[in-house]
């Protein structure tokens, strides 16, 4: 028993588990092991080709980091930064890109195929704040029962639909009939 634990003691030392999140993190100080790499100072000169000891060394003399920015280059290529402030400028620049998406919905709309006017009309304001949101929109009718063989009265129905806000968007998909179900997409006209 003790033998074998042994064993899986100094085996465990041979694997290398990476850390989550950290796979894409550029190598930096310590971690960069090759002999050779070509140094870029923090101002973008260039510094020459010198061992990476040295590199680490100029660069713990000036409090900044030394970053393996191109691996894949013959030798690799390493900047002196500081890396604490590169990431958290990093970060800052992900979350104004983020803010500035904008995610567009699509909002569905239910019709049946005898409905009334007045449930129309409101179908169809619901539909027109939906595109002025930016949002697109997807009109669908359940065929039910023996509704199914009037599949032409469902189409004329998503055609007057389309027609009423044909101001507002533009038809995306035409209507078209899968299963016991036709579905159109409306997506909003761009802004001039």
């Amino acid at each position: 028993m003790s033998a074998l634990f042994s064993v899986n003691q100094t085996n465990r030392f041979w694997r290398c588990i990476p850390i989550a999140g950290k796979d894409n993190a550029p190598a930096l100080n310590e971690d960069i092991r090759d002999k050779e790499v070509r140094v870029v100072g923090a101002d973008g000169s260039q510094l020459g080709i010198m061992s990476a000891a040295d590199a680490r060394k100029l660069a713990y003399e000036r409090n900044l980091d030394l970053v393996k920015i191109a691996p894949q280059a013959t030798p690799p290529v390493c900047k002196i930064m500081d890396y604490g402030k590169y990431r958290f400028e990093q970060q800052k620049r992900e979350k104004e890109q983020k803010k500035n998406q904008k995610v567009v919905e699509i909002k569905e709309i239910r019709l049946s195929l005898n409905i009334g006017d007045h449930d129309f009309e409101t179908k169809l304001g619901h539909a027109q704040r939906f595109l002025q949101e930016g949002n697109k929109v997807k009109a669908s009718i359940r065929f039910r029962g023996r509704e199914m063989a009037h599949a032409s009265m469902g189409t004329d129905v998503m055609k007057r639909f389309a027609e009423a806000l044909s101001e507002q968007a533009n038809v995306e998909k035409e209507p078209k009939l899968e299963g016991r179900s036709m579905q159109m997409f409306l997506a909003p006209k761009p802004v001039k």
